[in-house]
C-alpha cells in the first residue's frame, strides 16, 4: 500500500539506498483511526519521531528484494560452533590440542583438528558441548538484536556473520560475530535502538548462563590473590578478571573462600558477559558508541577521547588493552568519535532515552578491567 499521503501536512522524501525515507509532519486535523489503520496497512516500517505523535517517518524498499548470503552466514556459524566444541572438549580434557611452538605450531595444530574431524572422532568434542552450545547462543541472539532492530526500521542489512577462529588459536573458539547495515542511519533513535538492541538481547541470555555455571562450578583451596575464577585449557590455568556483575552472581551463589574452577556453563557465561562489555565500551563503530551517540550526539566525541585514555591507562597493567584501542580505531576508519547520522539534529524522543541508560548501566555492570590475572 501506498503512503498516506493525504493525512500528511508537508513532507520530505529521501532516497537512501534501497530505501526511501519520508520524513513527514502529519495533519492536525487528520481522522486517527482512518490514519492508523493506514499506517498498519502500510508496506514498509514507519515511527513516530517525538512523543506527541506529530511527526513522522516512514521507511520503504524500493526496487527487487535482495539476495542475502544466507550460505555463507550458516557455513561461518557451522564452523563456530564446531571450534567452539573444540574449545569446549579441550576446556573439560577430554580433547587435547596439540601444538608446536609460536603461531605456526597453532596453525599446524589446528591442521591435526581438521584431520580428527574428517576422521569422524567426533566423540571426544562432543564433550564440549555445554561450552559451545550456550556461547554460540549468546552471541547469535545478541546479533539477531540487532538484526531485528535493523528490520524494524526497515534498515538494509545483512545476515549475522560469526568469525570462527580454531581451538588451536584460542580457548573460546570464536572471535564474535558482526552484522553489516546496507543503507545510512537517519537518526539517532534509529541508531540508539539498533546498537542497544544487540547487548540487550545478548545479556538476557548470557545471565541465565552465568547464573547455570556458578552453579555448576565449584570452589577449590587453591591459594590466589583475590580467590580468581579461573579455567584449565589444555593443562594450563587461566585465571580470570572480575566484572560487578560475575563478582557478585559468584559470591551469591558460590560463597565461601577459594578460587572457583569454572564449568564449561560458567565460562561460557564469563565469555558472554565480557564480551558485552567490549562491545559497550563508547567509542566509534562499537554499540556502545552507538548507543552514546544516539543519547548524545556530539558530545560522544568528548566521552571517546576520555575512554581511549582510560584504556591506556588500564594498558599499563593488561596490555590487550592496547590491542583493543587499535582495533577500535581501525573498525571506525581513523576515528575514536562516531560518524553523524543524516539528521544528527533530531533530539532523542524522552521515551527511548531509557534505552540508553539501561545500556550504560550494564556496561558498568559487565566491564572488565583486567580480563587475565596472573
Amino acid at each position: 500500500m501506498n503512503p498516506p499521503i493525504r493525512y500528511l501536512q508537508a513532507w520530505r522524501v529521501l532516497r537512501l539506498g534501497t530505501r526511501d525515507v519520508i520524513d513527514a509532519i502529519v495533519a492536525p486535523d487528520a481522522p486517527a483511526e482512518a490514519f492508523e489503520n493506514e499506517l498498519a496497512a502500510f508496506e514498509g516500517a514507519h515511527y513516530w519521531v517525538d512523543d506527541a505523535r506529530t511527526h513522522l517517518v516512514l521507511v520503504k524498499p524500493i526496487g527487487p528484494a535482495r539476495r542475502e548470503p544466507w550460505v555463507r552466514s550458516f557455513v561461518l556459524l557451522g564452523l563456530t560452533l564446531l571450534f567452539t566444541l573444540g574449545a569446549g572438549a579441550a576446556l573439560a580434557g577430554t580433547w587435547l590440542p596439540v601444538t608446536g611452538p609460536g603461531i605456526l605450531g597453532a596453525l599446524a595444530g589446528s591442521l591435526d583438528f581438521y584431520v580428527d574431524v574428517l576422521r569422524g572422532n567426533w566423540g571426544l568434542l562432543l564433550q564440549g558441548w555445554s561450552f559451545a552450545l550456550p556461547l554460540v547462543g549468546i552471541l547469535l541472539v545478541h546479533e539477531l538484536g540487532h538484526y531485528m532492530a535493523a528490520r524494524r526500521y526497515a534498515i538494509d542489512v545483512t545476515p549475522p556473520f560469526f568469525l570462527p577462529i580454531p581451538p588451536t588459536l584460542s580457548p573460546i573458539g570464536s572471535l564474535g560475530a558482526f552484522i553489516r547495515l546496507r543503507t545510512p542511519v537517519l537518526d539517532r533513535r534509529q541508531l540508539l535502538d539498533v546498537g542497544a538492541a544487540g547487548p540487550l538481547a545478548g545479556f538476557a541470555v548470557a545471565l541465565a548462563v552465568l547464573i547455570w555455571g556458578f552453579l555448576t562450578s565449584e570452589r577449590l583451596p587453591i591459594v590466589a590473590t583475590g580467590d580468581p575464577s579461573y579455567v584449565v585449557f589444555n593443562g594450563q590455568a587461566i585465571f580470570l578478571g572480575e566484572s560487578l556483575l560475575t563478582m557478585w552472581l559468584r559470591d551469591w551463589l558460590l560463597p565461601g573462600q577459594g578460587a572457583v574452577h569454572l564449568s564449561l556453563p560458567g565460562f561460557a557465561g564469563w565469555v558472554g558477559a565480557f564480551v558485552t562489555g567490549l562491545n559497550l565500551i563508547p567509542l566509534s563503530q562499537l554499540d556502545g558508541g552507538h548507543v552514546l551517540y544516539g543519547l548524545f550526539g556530539r558530545k560522544q566525541a568528548v566521552i571517546g577521547v576520555v575512554t581511549v585514555v582510560g584504556l591506556l591507562l588500564l594498558a599499563q597493567f593488561s596490555p590487550m588493552w592496547y590491542i583493543w584501542v587499535v582495533l577500535s580505531l581501525l573498525v571506525g576508519g581513523g576515528r575514536f568519535s562516531h560518524p553523524s547520522v543524516l539528521v544528527p539534529e533530531r533530539t532523542l524522543p524522552a521515551s527511548r532515552r531509557w534505552i540508553g541508560w539501561a545500556c550504560i548501566i550494564l556496561f558498568a555492570m559487565t566491564f572488565v578491567p583486567l580480563p587475565f590475572v596472573n
